[in-house]
Order: C-alpha cells, then sequence, then structure tokens
C-alpha cells in the first residue's frame, strides 16, 4: 500500500513537471519546425520527453538510491542531447558524452569483467542502438508506444519469468511514458519527444535489456527491439547501396514511406510498429529461453535474425518497389533534423 501512494504522488509530479516544462518551452521558443525530412506539417513543442530522464531521477530519490551509475550516464547523455536540442552540437562533443555514459552502464553492469572484445562489440552496439532509435523517433505516437510496450515487456518478465531489476523503476518509466503518449499519441501531438526523449528513453530500454541478458545469459531479449532493428538497419543498407550518406537527413525508413508516400495516419503507423513487436515479444516470452553462453547464444540469435531480415527486406521490396529502394535518390534533404 505505501508503494501505491509513492507511485501516485510520483505521477502528480510528472504530470505537473511536464506541464511545468510546456509552459517554458513555450516561453523559451523551444519548438520543432517541420523540414524536408519531417513527417508533421505544424509547429509542435519540442522535448516533452524529458519526462523520462526526470522519471528515473524520481526513481532515484524514492526508491533506496538504486542504479547510482546508470542514473549518472543517463544525466549525462539526456543533458547533452536536450542541449542539442537547443542549438545543434558537434558530433564529436555528442559522441564522447555518449561514450562516457555507456561506460558507466557498463560500470553499473559489472561489465568490465568480460573480454575486452566483448566490450568493444556491445559499446558500438548500445551506442548504434541509442542513434537509431533516435532516427526512430519521426512520426507521432512511435517512440512513445513502441518504448510503452517494452517496458510492459521487461515488467512481465521482471515479474514472472526471472528477476533482473527493480519492478520500482519499470512502473515509474511506465508512468512516464503513459504520460507522455497522452500528449504525443494523437493526430496533433503537444509535443514531440525531442533527442533528450528519444535518446534517454532509448538509454533505459538498453540498460534494463542488458540487466536481463547478463542475468538470464541469453541473448535472444535483443529480439524486445526487433521491429525497430530491422527498419534501421535495412535502411542503413538501401541507403549504402544507393551510395548515400547515411549521416544526412532523409526520409528513407519504412514507416516514414507509410506515413508520408502512402499517406497513412501515424497513429496507424505507429500501432503497426506496436503490435508488430507486441508480436514477437510475446513468442519471445512464450518460449522462455534457456540459459546458455554468449558465444553458443549467438550462433543461434545470428540465424533468427538474418531470417528476419531477410522477410523484412522482401516486404520492404514488394510494397515499396525496387526502384525507390535500390535507384539514387531524385531529391536531397536540408542537414535538420526532427524532433
Amino acid at each position: 500500500m505505501p508503494e501505491f501512494f509513492i507511485y501516485t504522488g510520483i505521477l502528480f509530479l510528472l504530470v505537473f513537471l511536464e506541464f511545468l516544462y510546456f509552459g517554458l518551452a513555450d516561453r523559451y521558443n523551444i519548438i520543432d519546425k517541420p523540414n524536408a525530412r519531417s513527417s508533421h506539417t505544424s509547429i509542435t513543442l519540442r522535448g516533452g520527453g524529458i519526462i523520462f530522464p526526470l522519471a528515473a531521477l524520481l526513481f532515484y530519490i524514492c526508491f533506496s538510491f538504486q542504479y547510482p551509475y546508470f542514473l549518472l550516464g543517463l544525466t549525462a547523455i539526456a543533458t547533452i542531447s536536450f542541449l542539442d536540442d537547443l542549438h545543434t552540437l558537434n558530433n564529436k562533443i555528442r559522441i564522447v558524452i555518449h561514450l562516457i555514459a555507456v561506460g558507466l552502464v557498463f560500470y553499473q553492469w559489472a561489465f568490465f569483467i568480460y573480454p575486452w572484445y566483448w566490450i568493444l562489440v556491445i559499446s558500438v552496439v548500445v551506442i548504434g542502438t541509442i542513434n537509431a532509435y533516435n532516427f526512430m523517433d519521426g512520426i507521432n505516437g512511435i517512440t512513445g508506444s513502441y518504448s510503452l510496450i517494452a517496458i510492459a515487456s521487461l515488467y512481465y518478465i521482471n515479474q514472472y519469468v526471472i528477476s533482473f531489476t527493480s519492478s520500482d523503476l519499470l512502473i515509474v518509466i511506465g508512468l512516464a511514458l503513459l504520460i507522455f503518449n497522452y500528449f504525443n499519441f494523437r493526430k496533433k501531438a503537444r509535443c514531440f519527444a525531442g533527442d533528450v526523449g528519444s535518446v534517454s528513453i532509448a538509454f533505459i530500454i538498453i540498460f534494463l535489456i542488458g540487466q536481463l541478458i547478463l542475468e538470464s545469459q541469453n541473448l535472444f531479449y535483443i529480439l524486445l527491439l526487433l521491429v525497430y532493428g530491422l527498419d534501421a538497419v535495412s535502411t542503413i543498407l538501401f541507403r549504402l547501396i544507393r551510395k548515400e550518406n547515411i549521416f544526412e537527413a532523409h526520409r528513407s525508413h519504412f514507416y516514414q514511406y507509410l506515413a508520408n508516400e502512402r499517406k497513412w495516419s501515424h497513429l496507424w503507423v505507429s500501432g503497426l510498429y506496436f503490435a508488430l513487436q507486441l508480436i514477437v515479444n510475446i513468442t519471445l516470452i512464450s518460449q522462455s529461453p534457456d540459459r546458455s553462453e554468449f558465444e553458443e547464444g549467438l550462433y543461434n540469435l545470428i540465424p533468427v535474425i538474418i531470417g528476419a531480415g531477410v522477410l523484412f527486406i522482401l516486404i520492404r521490396v514488394v510494397i515499396e518497389g525496387k526502384a525507390r529502394l535500390f535507384n539514387a535518390a531524385s531529391e536531397s534533404f536540408p542537414s535538420e533534423r526532427a524532433g
């Protein structure tokens, strides 16, 4: 019962903090203006996802100061992302902060006991996943809903499959996502997550999945991010085939094609990604992956990812067409990023 009152207090405090941020964002013109890469057409407040690191901070304060190095890393990466929302920063600065934040998470995981090559590989995977998550934040509702299914799945696993983290952390982040979705999962969003939101929630989810994998010793739990991964990696692949600069702004993701070219509703596209990942998560949880060594798990996981990747690419080729996917783009986009 005491925890219920703590959760309720955190919920109301998060709502207050979100409205407080809206007022500050409106006053100081922290907005997202539509550009050539954007899938929206109206000016919207940017940075509503600041509620995610604030929720983690409230968890830390209210529940025995758990995971201090994770929180320190989250604070660093959220701060640099918020500054990047205000004024575009040099990529080198962001990469340095990302590396520091990842190092703090590794320390929280006690991951430095593993061989150096695992540390190097996982560093690249984590930073790549954070940036991919950020690039996928381009239409109303997609980041909030996709992240909510990840947190809900992790909560179920933590409660009924294997205990790997604090349930309180999962609940508090879940509350923050519900609040954010209320303002973002709508035809005309009140706010966008901004880099501070998409990067922060990616960092949080990666931390939690990392805890799960280390505790269960099973790499299959990386499939909790399968749908985002398929879209992000296949998009990079097609852009490389077209000899495009993968670091420039674009509208080449599959979800962007559905929203911009096929004119699907943002909420329908977001709901599709939510539903597909939900199916993956239910299948994964129902299989109850066994414990295994990392190397063995990797050998078993690779065929699954390759198979899913081939299927996703074939779907894209059928729906988008070979010309769009393999031929050089006929238009270029400015370097501004969407919110």
